[in-house]
């Protein structure tokens, strides 16, 4: 039976910028969540970077391609490729209850003759009150071992939330 072993937690209670998580040292699959997490500046979507020697990778090599459900709207997809990280994972406001939450499951991340990939699933509440859920994938093109995953907004800092990184054991 597989369980989870927390690597490590970061809480935000003061705004910083930029959310990394290490301690991807092996080959099993990692998962990190993330709940309450708020902008500090209004209506700004959560994008993320994968760490290779604790450093972030800002290469146009990362695509994503995600499934949207909204309140107001109907469902779409959304896709991007030759992007510097993985872009618009969900949108956030100031209002207390703009917040999101998500899980992300990590692939191949400390196997450098591999493409690191994540599984992306979160729900949210928009800075215009919306709800709206995401799930998708997506990948850095670049074969290269990764040691974390760094979260920030497009604009801004973050203001709020706790990012939980696990490794799933056999």
């Amino acid at each position: 039976m597989s369980s989870l072993k927390k690597v490590s937690t970061t809480t935000v209670s003061s705004a910083v910028s930029s959310v990394s998580l290490t301690g991807i040292d092996s080959n099993n699959v990692y998962v990190v969540m993330y709940n309450d997490v708020q902008p500090a500046t209004d209506a700004q979507k959560l994008h993320v970077r994968f760490l290779a020697s604790g450093t972030a990778n800002t290469t146009s090599n990362y695509a994503k391609a995600v499934r949207v459900l909204r309140t107001a709207t109907d469902p779409n997809i959304q896709g991007d490729n030759g992007q510097t990280s993985i872009t618009s994972l969900d949108q956030g406001g100031t209002a207390t209850e703009e917040t999101m939450s998500g899980i992300h499951y990590l692939f191949n991340f400390n196997n450098a003759s591999e493409r690191s990939t994540i599984t992306i699933e979160g729900s949210a509440r928009s800075s215009s009150g919306e709800l709206n859920a995401r799930n998708g994938g997506a990948f850095l093109a670049v074969n290269e071992a990764h040691n974390g995953i760094q979260y920030f907004f497009a604009s801004g800092n973050i203001a709020s939330g706790v990012f939980s990184l696990y490794k799933i054991e056999e």
